[in-house]
């Protein structure tokens, strides 16, 4: 202010004080506008002003005055402090009583610390300090009284429709043995069984909803909350901030880690977590993916609800207190996770980890809308770490899958039926289309050369397989599945070969491989594998079955064809005799070896029995028909209807005799050199109801061939 003499530096004490402030009203006075610069000046004179604690004429007080009423409120405090009970449980008189008087001893410790500052006496120092132990008794019983209230007031932890897991909670399916030749895959059966029936319950994903919404549920009675408030407002008021902060959060993280303990995941260390065993961890795993949910979305959701209600009024705090007294509980899942990556990447554990990995990466967002100061930095980033590391672990253990398939020991079925390391496979992965999204992320950046690399005896199966026409669109997970079944298929030719029995080799491989083709084509594999790579599994398995009938039948049927018979009778009825003794023979040795063969799927099983009885019977039908008048009714041992009864109980694992009833029924056909067999004739070979698929006309196509020359078929 240009027009005006600065408060000269020796003025000093009061007087100069109003001396200076007269000064500054004459200045002002005759003016009617102020300068940019005056106007700061007497804002900043203004506000230094108002931050300070004025005591007007009539509120000073003598020292009687206020020993008088630090006396009152002494009394009445130590009269709540006599009785033992808490306040507010003598209802919401007493309470507010309580509140008002100790706002009284709030207010009057204020004033006594201006006067003491004003006043150098004795007196108003010891009334300070009276007035501090009452305000500290107070504020003491306060924050006795707030954590009653949030002990007491505790809604139960357990909300309708979000804790129905218990019940729900089947195992996933130990199935290690499978792939590491545990007991020679003694155990499979157990796993396996039932085609893939078990697996569809035992490998069943979350039932809780991943893209459920906040549930907000009361943590305390909602009654309660505006009192929690009340005593919140004035300790903060009163200085005692840090140990009304210390209440809640105490109280709060008890109440979480109860809250694990109803999602029954209990404190464990990492090193308790590794010495679980897998089914012990493995139930545990699957109750962190459930508990993960629940925890983030709706307790934490709820717990940082609360701590706003409480701390509305005393500004940004609430988010320092949610964190402080959330973080303990939820480092404690994050650590059982972080245990997980440690241990061992088996590859039993694929699935609970991938769903692991999916319920964390579905939480972030909601994790980092709960953590968003820089409070919950640490949080937020302790998550992501867990989450690369869940990645990690869930590739580790996709890789050990492909590498356990590749070392499976070489040990086929006696009975050439499905290995159970095709059923295990074969569900594995048609199970892990359920994690499509999360397997091509995780997979993306593992070099296709490298699986390929790793196993050079494979690698022209895998990239014929990987040269359809998905191959310029195929994903990382369509490459590594398309990978292993190819793996797969490998291992069962090694297994195959150590059949002694070309004709059980056939059939074990059409066993095997129809399989492989029926899981992809009635799954969602079909969308990864394509239907040109069905086509070439279907044309593998019609070539194994003519391979098998090949092998097995064609010395037999050998032993049928046309024969030179010699005019001499004795000499032909003794070279038809040898003939019919060694077809007998040869069927039964047949028979015999081939019982206890498997063919587990029904269709197969007809259609191949089909066509062996249509190759089989029609030629011995054939032969007993031209040269019964040259051999005794006595030497023929089988009649037609007994081959076609021997030939049904083929493949089904049946301990049976070879059906051979004493009494034989009349052969219907007559010697001929060209037979003719009617459409009524083959039907009732095959059946009336019997509908032929494309494996089933493929090996009638080669009985036509077959019979082309002795045979006219007039269907």
């Amino acid at each position: 202010m240009g027009d005006f003499e600065p408060v000269t530096p020796e003025l000093g004490g009061e007087e100069n004080l109003v001396a200076a402030a007269n000064q500054i009203l004459r200045a002002i006075g005759p003016k009617k506008n102020l300068t940019g610069d005056e106007k700061k000046i007497l804002a900043d004179l203004a506000t230094q002003l108002s931050s300070m604690n004025l005591i007007c004429q009539d509120e000073v007080y003598e020292l009687s005055d206020f020993e008088r009423r630090l006396n009152d409120t002494e009394e009445k405090v130590l009269n709540w402090e006599a009785d033992q009970s808490m306040i507010w449980d003598r209802g919401p008189y007493e309470a507010c009583k309580y509140l008002d008087t100790a706002d009284e001893v709030r207010k009057l410790t204020e004033n006594l610390e201006i006067l003491s500052l004003r006043r150098s006496e004795d007196g108003a120092k010891d009334m300070l300090r009276r007035a501090h132990n009452v305000l500290q008794m107070v504020m003491a019983r306060l924050e006795e009284e707030f954590k009653s209230i949030l002990v007491q007031n505790g809604q139960p932890y357990e909300p309708a429709g979000f804790l129905c897991f218990r019940s729900g909670e089947d195992e996933f399916a130990d199935v290690s043995s499978v792939v590491s030749g545990e007991d020679e895959f003694a155990d499979v059966s157990s796993v396996v069984s039932g085609e893939d029936e078990s697996m569809k319950g035992s490998l069943h994903r979350d039932s809780v909803n991943r893209t459920s919404e906040e549930f907000i549920i009361d943590p305390v009675h909602q009654d309660v909350i505006p009192d929690l408030r009340r005593i919140a407002n004035l300790m903060f008021k009163s200085k005692y901030d840090h140990e009304c902060l210390q209440a809640y959060i105490s109280v709060r993280r008890d109440a979480l880690d109860e809250c694990l303990l109803v999602l029954e995941m209990e404190k464990m260390s990492i090193e308790d977590v590794l010495k679980l065993e897998w089914s012990q961890m493995n139930t545990k795993m699957k109750r962190w993916a459930r508990a993960m949910k629940i925890f983030v979305r709706i307790y934490l959701a709820s717990e940082k609800w609360l701590s706003e209600q409480v701390f509305v009024e005393v500004g940004a705090v609430h988010l320092m207190c949610f964190t402080e007294a959330s973080k303990s509980s939820l480092f404690q899942l994050l650590n059982f996770g972080e245990a997980i990556f440690i241990g061992p990447h088996k590859t039993e554990k694929m699935y609970p980890i991938l769903e692991m990995y999916e319920v964390l990466e579905d939480l972030l967002p909601d994790i980092d809308s709960l953590y968003s100061d820089e409070a919950g930095c640490s949080v937020r980033m302790d998550c992501r770490d867990l989450l690369r590391r869940l990645g990690d672990a869930g590739r580790a253990a996709f890789l050990e899958f492909e590498n356990a398939i590749a070392s499976s020991p070489s040990t086929p079925l006696a009975s050439g039926g499905i290995h159970p390391l095709t059923k295990y496979v074969m569900n594995y992965i048609r199970t892990l289309t359920d994690y499509r999204e999360t397997l091509n992320l995780l997979l993306k950046d593992h070099s296709r050369n490298d699986v390929i690399g790793a196993s050079p005896d494979r690698s022209s199966g895998m990239e014929e397989d990987n040269t359809s026409e998905y191959a310029s669109t195929i994903t990382p997970m369509a490459f590594h599945f398309r990978s292993i079944v190819t793996i797969l298929e490998c291992n069962l030719e090694e297994k195959a070969t150590m059949y002694r029995s070309p004709s059980l080799h056939h059939i074990f491989l059409m066993n095997n491989i129809h399989y492989i083709a029926q899981k992809v084509k009635n799954s969602k594999l079909r969308l990864i594998f394509g239907d040109d790579w069905i086509r070439k599994r279907n044309r593998k398995v019609q070539l194994h079955a003519l391979n098998y009938e090949r092998v097995t039948w064609s010395s037999v049927l050998a032993l049928l064809k046309d024969v030179e018979i010699p005019s001499s009778h004795l000499a032909a009825r003794s070279l038809l005799k040898e003939r019919f003794r060694s077809f007998y023979l040869a069927f039964e040795e047949v028979y015999k070896n081939q019982k206890g063969w498997s063919i587990p799927d029904n269709q197969l099983r007809k259609e191949l029995k089909i066509s062996t009885s249509i190759k089989v019977v029609l030629a011995y039908r054939t032969f007993v028909g031209r040269h019964s008048n040259h051999v005794s009714y006595n030497h023929i041992k089988y009649t037609v209807d007994d081959l076609e009864k021997s030939l049904e109980e083929m493949f089904e694992r049946m301990q049976e005799q070879l059906h051979h009833p004493n009494r034989k029924t009349t052969l219907g056909l007559q010697s001929t050199h060209r037979e003719t067999i009617t459409s009524n004739q083959l039907n009732n070979s095959i059946g009336q109801d019997h509908r032929l698929t494309k494996v089933g006309l493929e090996l009638l196509g080669c009985l036509v061939d077959y019979c082309g020359t002795t045979y006219e078929l007039t269907l």
